[in-house]
């Protein structure tokens, strides 16, 4: 191939990336930003004990996703896992919006979390590989504000609309992702590492000389690796592989624990509708801006640092929140708590990202985040609690500090250093 030929802009697939983000991040965070308009009105009026299941069960379908999906994108390759759990989300969006019960609507929402479950590793893993050598926790901190961008658009979606127009069309405008499939399917790569894994070197070639990367290392002919799951605990790495589970629990249950609750608390407290649901959206913009500046520093620092940050600012807001302060604040302390949130759990995506090679990316960022589910889950059934025992934004918040500070201390416990080796597999481990 002529090496002299024009490369390929890389720019195309992260754009993409990002845009299947935003769409996943307003698929699951609406869910949180409209709760105000399903509690107690019509057509379900729903109980906040009702509403935190169904917060609850679909965060069961986002464990799934990410475990399923994220393990057979190391299988099955990221491009086309990529397409279909945009488009599975989008359709459920869409069946959201037109369900007329809440029982169906609950089956909807988790099929709808299953798909978002299953995006965010491929995407994290296709940005990583492409992603300039020198660059990447800036390109991959620059995707990862996607998610909390579409928080950001749910947010103002849910305040422009909510009230006057109710649940239905806000969940519609989330199937717009379906606009992006084919956009997807004709105009991303498969990755190169992928294709080398599956023997086929001569597509990995072509695309690497296309958009300029350097060439992967290829697989020992003499040796089989073995399956990415089993690698996760391979070469010493099971005590770190450990840790990035616990850590992620910790950063998932203060997440949705919050974001999920978040509006219906600050209304309890005597903020209306529109107004309870703009603290949300400030959480969202502290998120993105917070993102950012921590990718920013995370390419001098690394991303462990920037996660021990994050976590002891989303503690620090969240315990000032709990003495009641004027909205100004509050609104201020949302923003902290935003990228002590969703900005710390972007961090810690790039530390796992980096951690783990090619070969088992997804699959390392897919357990860490189906296990992290697990706080997930319990986050909006742990808020439902405090709502019902009318614990009200104090007791919400000193309950939510708890385990930001808990998730800094065990990332204190992890080494700097994040790059792996590929483990190989020996004679005893070969894998059919």
């Amino acid at each position: 191939m002529n090496s002299n030929a024009p490369k390929k802009s890389l720019l195309g697939i992260f754009i993409l990336c990002w845009l299947g983000l935003l769409a996943d991040g307003y698929d699951l965070y609406v869910y949180g930003a409209t709760l105000p308009g399903l509690i107690g009105t019509a057509p379900f009026s729903v109980t906040p004990a009702a509403a935190g299941a169904v917060g609850s069960l679909a965060l069961v379908g986002m464990l799934l996703g990410s475990l399923i999906v994220g393990t057979l994108t190391d299988r099955l390759g990221r491009r086309r896992i990529f397409v279909s759990a945009l488009a599975l989300f989008s359709l459920a969006m869409l069946a959201c919006a037109m369900a007329p019960t809440w029982e169906l609507f609950a089956v909807f929402r988790f099929i709808a979390c299953f798909g978002v479950g299953g995006l965010l590793p491929t995407a994290v893993a296709l940005t990583n590989e492409f992603a300039p050598p020198g660059k990447k926790s800036l390109v991959l901190g620059a995707v990862l504000t996607g998610p909390a961008t579409g928080t950001v658009v749910a947010s103002l979606t849910s305040l422009a609309l909510l009230e006057s127009s109710g649940f239905r069309p806000i969940y519609a405008i989330g199937a717009g992702g379906l606009l992006l499939v084919p956009f997807a399917w004709f105009l991303l790569p498969e990755s190169p590492s992928f294709l080398r894994t599956q023997l086929r070197s001569a597509e990995a070639d072509r695309i690497e000389a296309a958009y300029g990367l350097p060439r992967t290392s290829e697989a020992p002919a003499s040796s089989i690796r073995i399956s990415p799951t089993r690698a996760l605990f391979a070469n010493g790495t099971a005590r770190t592989t450990a840790l990035l589970w616990a850590i992620t629990v910790l950063s998932l249950l203060t997440i949705f624990g919050v974001s999920t609750w978040l509006p219906q608390i600050m209304r309890t407290a005597g903020y209306g509708v529109g107004s309870s649901v703009s603290f949300l959206l400030a959480y969202s913009v502290g998120a993105v801006v917070g993102t950012v500046l921590a990718s920013i520093a995370s390419q001098k620092f690394g991303p462990r640092p920037l996660v021990i940050v994050g976590f002891v600012s989303a503690a620090a807001a969240l315990l000032l929140m709990s003495v009641n302060p004027p909205a100004a604040v509050m609104t201020v302390l949302a923003a902290v708590a935003g990228f002590g949130g969703l900005g710390t759990q972007n961090m810690i995506n790039d530390y796992i990202a980096q951690f783990y090679p090619a070969a088992t990316r997804a699959t390392g960022l897919g357990w860490a985040l189906a296990v992290g589910r697990i706080g997930a889950i319990a986050g909006p059934t742990y808020g439902a609690l405090l709502v019902s025992f009318g614990g009200g934004v104090p007791a919400a918040a000193m309950a939510f500090a708890a385990p930001a500070l808990v998730g800094a201390a065990l990332m204190l416990a992890l080494r700097s250093k994040t790059t792996q080796q590929a483990p190989v597999a020996s004679d005893a481990e070969l894998v059919a």
